[in-house]
């Protein structure tokens, strides 16, 4: 059946949803990559809550998604930006989800790395002292999970910190304490406006001198970094720099096909947002990549980037809306429904477009299931055939 879906001039336009999803199956894990899936929470619609409130998780539903990337062969990456962290998600629930979460990848096998910041510590001016206490509070609960870390930009250290010595002092006090190679993110301003000037500077290539010298003076206690900037050709020159034996984790949800495949002198592994709905069509083509087969990589993954530029445009940091329809037409989750109220970020229009681009990929499990449930939101916004 024909859906009408608005466009962003007030048009309905008549789509003809598909009748047949991709269907890729669970394989062997990966031997060419490591790659991780950043994941969304799933909300409880139930709690009579506020966007000021505390995050009300279905913890049933979050760990069955966590299973689910799992399956297909992905790391998870957890309590991340795309589980909402900072704009939704505090630190109490972060915590919380970090310990579920790590136990479950134990008791399955899957493969877990969490982030750690220092979202517990006030809006209120705070000391280099107190952000590093704050850091030093998260790593241990990370760490006594049995998960890898992931060290994420601060908010409260951008604030704080006077210049890039002052990033150089308190990575280097954590990484000397950190009981494993952590991975190190760097995330832009486009994810979080609040970060801008991260490194001690704006300009990029002071930054990226910056973060060098930090992975410079610690090699031992880096796995990886994982680098959200957006800009290719930036993270192609970053991953040549890195010390031998460190990882480029892409989290370039732009440009990611091109930066996995790599060139002649290297590649980048990947941790990504947008790979939380493209799990299983991402896992399909990271095995085909396992096989030497780069074009056939290219050729699965390719068409998926309109998919994540939509998601991604701007304002960027409202990605998680999108991520998280999907998954709700997908069928992974019984409701349309986000902590901190956050359904309410995109437009209709947007999510229309989510809806097409993803069926058109085949994403749907249940195309039927899909289209139902997309009629029934245009409904809701008053859009009737």
């Amino acid at each position: 059946m024909t859906l009408h879906l608005p466009d962003a001039h007030g048009a309905l336009r008549a789509y003809e949803p598909r009748t047949e999803p991709l269907a890729p199956t669970p394989g062997a894990p990966f031997t060419s990559r490591t790659v991780f899936s950043a994941a969304h929470v799933v909300a409880d619609p139930y709690a009579d809550v506020s966007p000021d409130s505390p995050a009300a998780v279905d913890w049933d539903a979050t760990l069955a998604f966590r299973r689910h990337l799992w399956a297909h062969g992905l790391g998870v990456a957890e309590a991340m930006d795309t589980a909402q962290r900072g704009m939704g998600l505090d630190w109490a629930g972060a915590a919380e989800l970090i310990r579920r979460s790590a136990a479950e990848a134990k008791a399955t096998g899957g493969r877990i790395a969490c982030g750690v910041g220092t979202d517990q510590l006030p809006g209120t001016p705070v000391t280099l002292a107190e952000v590093r206490a704050a850091y030093e509070e998260q790593l241990a609960v990370v760490e006594e999970s049995g998960a890898q870390a992931v060290l994420m930009a601060s908010r409260a250290l951008a604030a704080t910190a006077r210049g890039p010595e002052d990033y150089l002092e308190t990575y280097g006090h954590l990484l000397r304490q950190a009981a494993e190679p952590v991975i190190l993110h760097w995330l832009g301003p486009m994810f979080d406006p609040a970060l801008e000037g991260y490194w001690g500077s704006s300009d990029l290539d002071a930054a990226t001198d910056t973060f060098l010298d930090v992975i410079a003076a610690h090699p031992d206690k880096v796995d990886g970094i994982k680098v959200s900037l957006l800009d290719a050709r930036r993270e192609v020159a970053l991953r040549r720099r890195l010390p031998q034996g460190v990882r480029c984790y892409t989290g370039d949800d732009f440009h990611y096909p091109e930066l996995i495949a790599g060139d002649d002198q290297g590649f980048s592994h990947a941790l990504l947002g947008i790979f939380d709905p493209l799990g299983p069509l991402a896992a399909e083509a990271v095995r085909v990549l396992d096989t030497g087969n780069t074009d056939g990589f290219r050729a699965l993954l390719d068409p998926t980037v309109d998919l994540s530029r939509h998601l991604f445009q701007t304002p960027t940091r409202y990605y998680k809306t999108g991520v998280v329809l999907l998954a709700w037409l997908a069928g992974h989750q019984s409701h349309f429904a986000m902590v901190g109220g956050l359904q309410s970020a995109r437009s209709l229009p947007h999510l229309a477009r989510a809806y097409e681009l993803a069926d058109r990929l085949g994403l749907f499990p249940d195309p039927k299931l899909a289209e139902d449930r997309m009629r029934t939101l245009l409904h809701l916004y008053g859009v009737t055939p």
